[in-house]
C-alpha cells in the first residue's frame, strides 16, 4: 500500500512538472551521450514547433538543426562540463527542419557523470525566446539584432573559447577583422534602410563560405568579426580571397536597384603573441586599417615588429596623459613674441601648448599633437581652447587673442555651437579674437571651411589663413575664403638669404595677399637680416627666435586685468612650431 501511495505521488509531480513545462512552453529533454539518443518529454513538439522525436531524435540531428556558428559553441562548452561545473548553459538559434521558420532557445542543461568522471547524461530545459506583438521571436542579448549574428560581447566570448582550445590543443586559429568598404557613402546616398539591406546581405554570403565549426559575429556598424578555430596558417589568406570574392562577385538587389560592394580584410592568427580575445580583436581592427589604406577589396595580416608594438603602446600612453592633462588643468602655455616689422617690438604673442607632467617635466606639443590627432582626440582640445581662449578674453581687456583649431575642427558642428553660445551678443570679446586654420584644411573642404569662416566672421571674430604657401592656394581659393589675415610658412623664410628662389616665392604670396588687402606675418624668422629682407618685401609682422624663443612666463601685466588683479589661465590651447596651434596675446602698454 505504501509503495502504491508513493507511485502515485510520483505520478502526480510528474503531471505537475509536464502541467508547469506546458504553461510556459519550455521543451524537456534527457540525452544519453553514450547512445547520443534524446528521449522528448511530452509538450516538446509544441515548444520547438516541429515533431522532435522524429526530427531530432539523437544529439547529432539536432546539432545539425541549430546554425554552425551557435552549435560550434555549444559543443565547446559541452566538452567543458567536469564533475564541479556540472551546468551547461547555452543560446542558439534553430531552424525547423522545413529552412524557413528561425526561433532563439536558451538551454540549460545538468550533467550526470560516470565512473570515470565523464558526463554520460545530460537532463535540461529548452526555453523560446520571448515574442514581440509582431509574432517574429526577438533575439537574446548576445545576437545582433540586425543580422542575427553574435554581437560584439558575444563573439569576444566565442573568441576566448576558440583560443582556449587552440593553446590547449596546440592548434593554428584566425580572426578576421571584416569592414564593409564605404558604409558612409551608402548612407549618404541610399539611406540607413537600404544599407542594413546591404549588411545583412553581405553577411549571408559570409556565412555560406564558413565551415561548420566557424564562427560569424557583428563588431560594429559596418564590420563584422570571424572565428577560424582550426585552420593551417598558410590557409588564412586563401579563406580571406574566397570570402573577398564572394562580396565582390555580384551586386546586391536593392529596391533602389543593385548596390555593388567591397569588404576589407584584417587577419590575426593565434594564439601567437595574443594573450586575449581582446588582444586579437584590436590587432585584427589595425590590420583591417592597413588593408583600407592599401586601397579596399584586399586582406592585411597583422605582423607589427616589436618596435611597432612599443610605439603604439607609446601613444596610447601619451594619449592617457593628454587627457589626464585635460582635466588636471596640466596643459600650460609657452609664449613667443610676435613682433612689429618696423619696430621690432612685441605686439602679440602665440601661445605654445606645453604638457606639465605629475613630475614636474615638460612635453612640448611635437611630442603629443601626432597622438592626439590620430586618435581622434582633438576636437575636445580644439573645444578646450575655444573655452579658455574666450576666458582670457574676458580676464585681459587688451588682449586680441589667436586660436588655432584643426582641419576637422572646421566642420565640427559641435565646435560651432559652443562658439556661437560664447560670442554671440558679446562683441567687445568676439572682435577681439581670431581663429586660425592651416591653409591644407581649407583646400581640403573648401565649402565646409567658407561657411566655417563666414560664420566666425559674422559673430564679429577676424579668421587667419596658417601655413600660407604650404597647399598653393589659388586666387579663387583665397576670395572664396574671405579671410583676414596670412601667415607665410615658415618652410619659406628659412634661411632667406641662402634660398633667393624662395624670396621670389614670398613676393609672390605676399602680393596675392596685398590684392585681398590682408595682412601677412612671417613665421620662422631666425636672424635680423631675414627680417630686414621681409620688411622690405611689405610683411607685417614677424615671429621667430630672432626676436625670442617660447617662455613659460605670462608676459603680460596686472593692469591689463579687468579686475587689476593677474589671472592665471590654465590654457588647453595647443602647439608649436609645425602644428600651429595656439593662442596669440599682445602686449600693451
Amino acid at each position: 500500500m505504501q509503495e502504491a501511495a508513493h507511485i502515485v505521488s510520483q505520478l502526480r509531480e510528474f503531471e505537475r512538472l509536464r502541467a508547469a513545462l506546458a504553461a510556459v512552453g519550455d521543451a524537456a529533454y534527457e540525452w544519453d551521450l553514450t547512445s547520443d539518443r534524446i528521449i522528448w518529454f511530452e509538450g516538446a513538439d509544441a515548444a520547438l514547433g516541429f515533431p522532435v522525436s522524429r526530427e531530432a531524435p539523437t544529439g547529432e540531428a539536432l546539432a545539425r538543426m541549430i546554425r554552425s556558428e551557435d552549435a560550434s559553441i555549444r559543443r565547446q562548452r559541452i566538452s567543458e562540463i567536469k564533475p564541479h561545473m556540472p551546468v551547461c548553459e547555452t543560446e542558439y538559434q534553430l531552424v525547423s527542419i522545413a529552412g524557413t521558420a528561425v526561433k532563439w532557445f536558451h538551454d540549460r542543461a545538468r550533467a550526470e557523470f560516470g565512473p570515470d568522471g565523464q558526463p554520460v547524461r545530460l537532463t535540461g530545459v529548452i526555453r523560446t525566446g520571448q515574442r514581440n506583438p509582431s509574432g517574429l521571436a526577438e533575439s537574446p542579448p548576445s545576437y545582433d539584432p540586425l543580422t542575427g549574428h553574435f554581437n560584439r560581447s558575444r563573439l569576444r566570448e566565442a573568441l576566448d573559447h576558440a583560443l582556449t582550445f587552440s593553446q590547449r590543443y596546440e592548434l593554428k586559429g584566425a580572426y578576421f577583422a571584416v569592414g564593409v568598404d564605404k558604409v558612409t557613402m551608402l548612407n549618404q546616398v541610399l539611406g540607413h534602410e537600404i544599407t542594413d539591406m546591404v549588411l545583412v546581405s553581405i553577411a549571408d554570403r559570409i556565412e555560406r563560405c564558413l565551415r561548420a565549426s566557424d564562427v560569424i559575429g557583428r563588431a560594429g556598424g559596418d564590420r563584422f568579426g570571424l572565428i577560424f578555430s582550426n585552420i593551417p596558417e598558410n590557409e588564412v589568406e586563401t579563406a580571406a580571397e574566397k570570402l573577398l570574392d564572394a562580396v565582390r562577385s555580384a551586386p546586391v538587389d536593392t529596391p533602389e536597384g543593385p548596390v555593388y560592394v567591397t569588404v576589407s580584410i584584417g587577419a590575426v592568427t593565434f594564439p601567437g603573441a595574443a594573450s586575449t580575445a581582446l588582444d586579437i580583436m584590436r590587432r585584427a581592427d589595425v590590420a583591417l586599417q592597413k588593408a583600407k589604406q592599401a586601397g579596399r577589396d584586399c586582406v592585411a595580416s597583422y605582423a607589427f615588429s616589436e618596435e611597432q608594438l612599443l610605439y603604439h603602446r607609446s601613444c596610447i600612453s601619451i594619449a592617457e596623459q593628454v587627457q589626464r592633462g585635460l582635466r588636471e588643468k596640466r596643459l600650460r602655455f609657452a609664449y613667443q613674441p610676435i613682433v612689429g616689422s618696423e619696430t621690432r617690438a612685441p605686439v602679440f604673442h602665440e601661445c605654445l601648448l606645453r604638457l606639465i607632467q605629475p613630475n614636474g617635466d615638460i612635453l612640448p606639443a611635437a611630442k603629443f599633437m601626432p597622438v592626439v590627432e590620430n586618435l581622434g582626440m582633438i576636437r575636445s582640445v580644439d573645444r578646450s581652447v575655444l573655452e579658455r581662449g574666450v576666458a582670457e578674453l574676458a580676464a585681459y581687456r587688451d588682449a586680441r587673442i589667436a586660436i588655432n583649431v584643426s582641419g576637422l575642427t572646421t566642420s565640427d558642428r559641435s565646435w560651432m555651437r559652443t562658439a556661437v553660445a560664447l560670442l554671440r551678443g558679446q562683441p567687445q570679446i568676439a572682435e577681439r579674437m581670431v581663429i586660425e586654420i592651416t591653409e591644407t584644411a581649407g583646400l581640403e573642404d573648401l565649402d565646409a571651411c567658407c561657411l566655417f569662416v563666414t560664420t566666425l566672421r559674422d559673430l564679429g571674430c577676424e579668421v587667419a589663413l596658417d601655413d600660407f604657401g604650404a597647399g598653393y592656394t589659388s586666387f579663387r581659393h583665397l576670395k572664396k575664403l574671405a579671410v583676414n589675415k596670412v601667415k607665410i610658412d615658415g618652410s619659406f623664410v628659412r634661411k632667406l638669404g641662402e634660398n633667393p628662389d624662395n624670396l621670389v616665392f614670398i613676393r609672390t604670396l605676399i602680393d596675392l595677399a596685398r590684392t585681398f588687402n590682408l595682412e601677412t606675418v612671417a613665421e620662422c624668422v631666425e636672424t635680423q637680416a631675414e627680417a630686414d629682407l621681409l620688411l622690405n618685401e611689405g610683411v607685417h609682422y614677424l615671429q621667430g627666435y630672432a626676436f625670442g624663443r617660447p617662455d613659460m612666463a605670462v608676459p603680460w601685466i596686472a593692469a591689463n586685468s579687468a579686475d587689476g588683479k593677474v589671472v592665471d589661465i590654465a590654457g588647453d590651447a595647443i602647439d608649436d612650431g609645425f602644428f600651429g596651434y595656439g593662442v596669440a596675446v599682445p602686449v600693451t602698454g
